[in-house]
C-alpha cells in the first residue's frame, strides 16, 4: 500500500519531507517543465499542420538578419514586414483551398486589380451620385469588392467544374480577361478615390494599438490589413482542420474518385473553393486599393499568383494536393516578405528579388519530391 503522498509505504517520510524542503527547487523544475511543454505543444501544432518545417526556416533566418543588420532588429520592422505582405498574404490563404483542392489559380492578381477599381469607383459614385457619406460610401466600395470576387472567383470554378476546361487554362484565360476590362474601364490609366476616408482603411496610419514604440519612440500599432489577414489566417486553418468542408477539400485533392465513391459532392466543393479565393481576392483588393486611395490598371496586382503560389508551397502545401495548411501559408508569406526585407536592407538589387522567389519556389517543390 502507499501513503497519501502516493509515494510506496517504504520508502516514507524520509523523501517526502526532502522533498517539501526543496520548495524553490520544484518550483523552478515547475517552471522550466510548463515552459517546455508549452514550447513542445506549440512544436507539435506547427508539426501537425505541416509547419514545423517552415517555421524554423523562418526563425533561423531572422535570427541570422537580426545578428548582419540593425535595421532589422528595430520594433518597427517585423510589423511593417506584416502590412506589406498582408495583400498577399489574404490571396494566399484563398489560393492554399485551391491548390489543396488539386487546382490553380493564375487569375488572382488580375483579380486583384479589377475588383480594387471596382470598389474605388462603386464608391466614388455612391459619394457623388447617390449622396452617401464618406463612411457609407466606403462600406459600398468594400461590399462591391468582396461580393465581386465571390462573382469572380465563381467563374473560374464554373470554368473548370462544368466547362471541363483545365484549371491552368481557365485561370490563364480569366488572368487576360479581368486585366483586359480593368484596364479598357480605366483606359490604361489610374483610378483615383475621390472619397477622403477610403484611405483610412488600408493605408497604414491607423490600426489597434501596442503596447510597444518604434526606434524613434512614435507608437505602433497592427493595421487592418494586416489585422484582416490574420484573422483570416486563423479562420481559414479552422476551417481546414476542423470542419466537414475542410475535409471534403483534403479528400478531393488527395484522390477525386474515392472521395466521389464516399459521396463527396467533387464539383461543388471544387466550385467552393475558387469561389472563396475569389472572395479573399476582394478583400485584399479593397484594402490594397484603400491603401493606395487608388488602382493602376495596368499593375495592380502584377504577379501575386507568383506570391501566393510561392508561399503556399514554402509552406509546405502539396502541388498535387491533398496535404497543407493556412499555418504552412502563414510561415511563407512571411518568409517571403523577410527575404524581400533583408535584401531591401542590405541594398541588393530590386531586379533580383524575383529571382530569389522563383528560385525558393523550385527549391520547396523538390524539398516536397525528395520527403514523398
Amino acid at each position: 500500500m502507499g501513503d497519501d503522498t502516493g509515494q510506496p509505504a517504504g520508502v516514507g517520510a524520509s523523501s517526502a519531507s526532502s522533498a517539501s524542503s526543496a520548495p524553490s527547487k520544484a518550483g523552478g523544475a515547475g517552471g522550466a517543465g510548463g515552459a517546455a511543454r508549452a514550447g513542445g505543444g506549440l512544436a507539435r501544432w506547427f508539426g501537425r499542420h505541416g509547419a514545423l518545417g517552415p517555421g524554423l526556416a523562418l526563425a533561423v533566418l531572422c535570427v541570422v538578419l537580426a545578428v548582419i543588420s540593425p535595421d532589422f532588429r528595430k520594433p518597427e520592422n517585423p510589423l511593417n514586414i506584416l502590412n506589406q505582405n498582408a495583400f498577399v498574404g489574404l490571396v494566399a490563404v484563398g489560393m492554399t483551398f485551391v491548390i489543396i483542392a488539386g487546382g490553380i489559380d493564375l487569375s488572382v492578381g488580375s483579380m486583384v486589380a479589377l475588383l480594387g477599381g471596382l470598389s474605388v469607383y462603386a464608391s466614388n459614385a455612391a459619394a457623388s451620385s447617390w449622396g452617401l457619406g464618406p463612411w457609407a460610401s466606403v462600406g459600398v466600395g468594400s461590399v462591391v469588392a468582396v461580393a465581386g470576387g465571390a462573382v469572380a472567383g465563381s467563374l473560374n470554378g464554373a470554368l473548370v467544374v462544368w466547362g471541363r476546361v483545365a484549371p491552368f487554362i481557365a485561370t490563364l484565360g480569366t488572368l487576360a480577361i479581368f486585366r483586359s476590362v480593368i484596364m479598357t474601364m480605366a483606359d490604361g490609366g489610374e483610378i483615383r478615390s475621390g472619397v477622403p476616408a477610403y484611405a483610412e482603411v488600408g493605408a497604414g496610419t491607423h490600426g489597434i494599438p501596442l503596447p510597444i514604440t518604434s526606434s524613434r519612440g512614435s507608437a505602433l500599432f497592427l493595421t487592418y490589413p494586416s489585422v484582416a489577414f490574420l484573422v483570416c489566417a486563423a479562420l481559414g486553418q479552422a476551417v481546414l482542420s476542423y470542419s466537414v468542408f475542410g475535409r471534403r477539400v483534403l479528400s478531393v485533392g488527395d484522390n477525386a474518385t474515392a472521395a466521389r465513391y464516399a459521396g463527396v459532392k467533387v464539383g461543388r466543393v471544387t466550385f467552393a473553393v475558387y469561389a472563396l479565393a475569389g472572395l479573399l481576392c476582394g478583400v485584399a483588393a479593397f484594402l490594397l486599393s484603400s491603401r493606395m486611395a487608388s488602382v493602376a490598371s495596368a499593375s495592380a496586382g502584377k504577379l501575386y499568383e507568383l506570391d501566393a503560389i510561392a508561399a503556399v508551397v514554402i509552406g509546405g502545401t502539396a502541388m498535387r494536393g491533398g496535404r497543407g495548411s493556412v499555418a504552412g501559408t502563414v510561415v511563407g508569406v512571411l518568409m517571403l516578405g523577410v527575404i524581400t526585407n533583408a535584401l531591401n536592407l542590405l541594398g541588393a538589387p530590386a531586379l533580383l528579388q524575383d529571382f530569389f522567389k522563383g528560385v525558393i519556389i523550385i527549391a520547396a517543390v523538390l524539398a516536397q519530391r525528395a520527403k514523398a
